[in-house]
């Protein structure tokens, strides 16, 4: 029997059938992206069934219960005097060390930041999406080149799933926009919370290059710290989280990400092939190293699977730091850091700029790790 589809703000949604002859995903894709309205345009809509675009593959729909899920501990690290005082700043950087090392991810608490610009900073991402549908529309668009990208999954066209999730991005370095072509009620936060984050993560570059047995300039001087971009996800309530999923397994095309997190939860990282859940702490950030900081580290520090389970309770607001230049023009080539190397250890990768590496992750899309594209073959070190 046929099973009709419905239409929500000129989107055509097919729902599943077992002969699934109505779905044809790149048109409902295009359908959707063409609604300029995102996930919440759906919410507001008053859907009780998720389009068929948002399901998980079928050999992912299980992944919870693959493995299971394991209780691990998130080290939770303190700045706290780290600049004043020797002693906090060698145990500082010794657990920060092991956190790269095995789990690639950790919260740091007492950084800086006032719990005060948190709040703001979480409540401008959510008026953003929650502004009215032909205001938030203005700002759609899949053009990395202006001030304030808004669009539902960077990757809607290259990906397997399409994630529960909008989002929208603004570049804070090296090449931050005219504050004016911000919107007015959050182009003074999105300004300051860009300066506060550079700053901690500036810091964290410092005990990072120290966890290495560098200079504490280091991976500052490089360049690592270069290029900040924030991107401010919003998952909406979804009526049938366990067929979709927030943000799908990926691991960061960047050097470091530092992430604030609302208090819903969802956040996970796959450890020893279970997942594991990343709590929110409150006033904290959660740190986790990028793929770009393995492949300089050759491997030392680990960029750590991870996702954003979809929920029925939200909307659950983040925001990433991603310290990365991404898709700008650039000549500098990364490579495993040479200091690093030796005939024992070897350089597993090859050399790369940040652009190339960053075009490679967005044509692959999530769940596809790009850094094994740039593994050297075993020839290659003969």
């Amino acid at each position: 029997m046929a099973v009709a589809a419905s239409e929500v703000n000129g989107l055509v949604l097919t729902p599943i059938s077992k002969a699934d002859g109505n779905f044809h995903r790149p048109t409902e894709l295009k359908a959707f992206d063409d609604t300029k309205a995102g996930v919440k345009g759906l919410i507001d809509a008053g859907i009780s069934e998720i389009p068929r675009i948002f399901y998980r593959p079928p050999d992912d729909d299980d992944s919870d219960n693959v493995s299971g899920r394991t209780q691990i501990h998130i080290p939770v690290i303190d700045l706290e005097h780290v600049n004043k005082n020797s002693l906090k700043r060698k145990y500082t950087v010794d657990r920060i060390r092991e956190a790269s090392e095995k789990l690639g991810f950790f919260q740091l608490i007492n950084h800086g930041m006032p719990a005060s610009v948190l709040e703001e900073m979480k409540d401008a991402v959510r008026e953003f999406h929650e502004q009215d549908t032909e205001v938030r529309k203005q700002f759609y668009a899949r053009d990395l080149t202006k001030p304030l990208i808004y669009n539902s999954n960077f990757d809607l066209y290259s990906a397997a799933t399409t994630n529960w999730r909008d989002t929208v991005g603004y570049i804070g370095a090296p090449n931050a926009p005219n504050p004016l072509d911000l919107p007015e009620f959050c182009r003074d936060i999105l300004v300051d919370y860009s300066k506060r984050v550079m700053e901690i993560g500036k810091l964290l570059l410092e005990l990072l290059s120290e966890a290495l047995g560098l200079n504490p300039n280091y991976l500052n001087d490089i360049g690592c710290s270069e290029g900040l971009a924030l991107v401010c996800h919003y998952y909406p309530p979804c009526p049938q989280p366990k067929l979709t999923i927030g943000t799908s397994e990926h691991t960061d095309n960047d050097f470091i990400t530092v992430l604030l997190q609302d208090h819903i939860g969802g956040l996970q990282i796959r450890h020893q092939n279970k997942w594991a859940d990343v709590p929110p702490v409150a006033g904290a950030l959660v740190v986790n190293v990028g793929d770009l900081m393995q492949l300089i580290t050759n491997d030392r520090f680990k960029s750590v699977k991870h996702r954003v389970l979809a929920n029925s309770e939200g909307p659950r607001i983040s925001v990433a730091g991603i310290f990365s230049t991404l898709s700008l023009p650039t000549s500098k080539l990364y490579g495993p850091i040479k200091e690093l190397l030796s005939e024992e250890n070897p350089a597993i990768y090859r050399e790369t700029t940040v652009r190339d590496f960053n075009i490679q992750f967005r044509s692959d899309g999530l769940g596809t790790s790009t850094l094994q594209r740039f593994k050297l073959s075993q020839a290659d070190n003969v």
